[in-house]
């Protein structure tokens, strides 16, 4: 089955570029994740193919009491490097837009449609995907390249019901003028 390509249908009519987004995929918020190794490959092998394509590839990096900036834990993984060329947002809050320069980083790259990966699923995920949906962007979650933690002890669904659900529910949402969209990292294509 070939790939298809993300949306640009957003309602900024002056950006018709589309940026991967890598969010949280540090060292302390991934070391005990759900398939923590396959959705890190999944987010590597997308990373490749952005920059092949000339793709914007943007990382996002969160720092909290727990996670302090500057810490082996607050580290990107060993696998994902991101250039010096390639913006690094920093943030405190769950959605990535939020106090940071994310939406002055994809206004100038003319960005109007997002590709998110990362962790945490049902926090940092969810919270930029509907903090991009509702400031305008087409988001296309990629369904096998986001991942989170067992929380099942304090209440939460388990790991992979997190995911399949957050999955189920974001193919589903809409609003006018924009995408939202669910697809397998093999799917994707980055247009050059």
């Amino acid at each position: 089955m070939g790939g298809r390509s993300v949306a640009d249908m957003s309602t900024f009519t002056d950006r018709s570029a589309t940026a991967l987004v890598v969010i949280d995929v540090q060292k302390g918020v991934v070391a005990g994740a759900h398939r923590r190794d396959e959705v890190v490959a999944n987010i590597v092998s997308l990373v490749d193919r952005a920059r092949t394509a000339g793709t914007p590839v943007v990382w996002v990096q969160h720092s909290s009491e727990h996670l302090a900036r500057g810490s082996a834990e607050w580290e990107y993984v060993a696998e994902l490097a991101p250039e010096s060329s390639e913006p690094l947002v920093h943030k405190r809050f769950g959605d990535s837009f939020e106090d940071t320069d994310l939406e002055s980083v994809l206004a100038a790259a003319g960005v109007g449609s997002l590709v998110v990966t990362g962790a945490q699923t049902d926090a940092c995920i969810r919270s930029t995907i509907h903090g991009a949906f509702v400031r305008g962007y087409d988001v296309t979650l990629v369904a096998d390249a986001h991942t989170t933690e067992d929380l099942t002890d304090w209440g939460a669904p388990a790991p992979e019901q997190v995911v399949a659900h957050t999955n189920l529910y974001w193919q589903h949402q809409s609003a006018p003028g924009r995408t939202a969209a669910v697809l397998q990292s093999a799917e994707v294509e980055f247009a050059r």
